[in-house]
């Protein structure tokens, strides 16, 4: 079973968020996080040494968790690492590590959906019941995989994660045209400072599908 995971950063607040104080060191620690985890996605390519690091990247973000526990954003991150994870691993195991990273995707979500800006939680949450399988196996659902993607476009409507993994999930569905029309915005989406790496990976990824989808939309 295969876990393709997301990235997420910048520091948009939607309505009704609550105003957070200014925090340099915990903003850097974050920062730090998603530069690490960027690494483990993209630049680490053997499946055990990428888990491996995903493991230890959770661990880093559940500590900063524990230590912050008003902060959804830790949690977020070790969601996101543990995704990462579930993909490198595979199999049952993986599964168990989607599960986890659900629960404090939610978990997140009742702290402050706009952790980390740009509808990251919603796309967090959306390609996991998108991309893991349903009943009886997992819990995937393609109703819900819709709903919050949706709400991640409406919070960042030209966003690279925010049009990948709405492009992969109309992909999953048939949709091809409507995948390809979110895939060319995901290939164009602005570049985010300090977020190179990433957004790199990630319009790769969108390129490569965007492909595919106009094969089969015009094919």
């Amino acid at each position: 079973m295969k876990l393709s995971m997301l990235a997420v950063i910048a520091a948009v607040c939607l309505a009704g968020a609550p105003a957070l104080a200014a925090d340099p060191a915990f903003d850097a620690r974050i920062d730090g996080l998603a530069r690490s985890w960027a690494h483990v996605n993209y630049e680490v390519h053997d499946k055990p040494s990428q888990a491996a690091e995903a493991a230890k990247l959770a661990a880093e973000a559940d500590t900063l968790a524990k230590q912050y526990p008003n902060r959804a954003e830790p949690l977020v991150w070790e969601a996101i690492s543990k995704a990462t994870q579930a993909g490198a691993t595979g199999g049952m195991g993986g599964l168990s590590l989607a599960k986890s990273a659900r629960g404090m995707l939610e978990r997140a979500e009742k702290i402050n959906p706009a952790a980390l800006g740009d509808g990251s939680v919603y796309t967090s949450l959306g390609s996991l019941y998108a991309q893991v399988p349903g009943f009886p196996i997992g819990f995937g659902d393609a109703g819900k995989a819709r709903a919050y993607l949706t709400k991640a476009l409406a919070a960042n409507p030209n966003g690279v994660d925010s049009n990948f993994f709405y492009g992969d999930f109309l992909m999953r569905q048939g949709d091809y045209a409507g995948a390809e029309t979110a895939l060319q915005r995901a290939v164009n989406a602005p570049v985010r400072p300090g977020r190179e790496v990433a957004d790199h990976g990630r319009k790769a990824q969108a390129a490569a599908l965007l492909a595919t989808a106009r094969q089969k939309a015009h094919g």
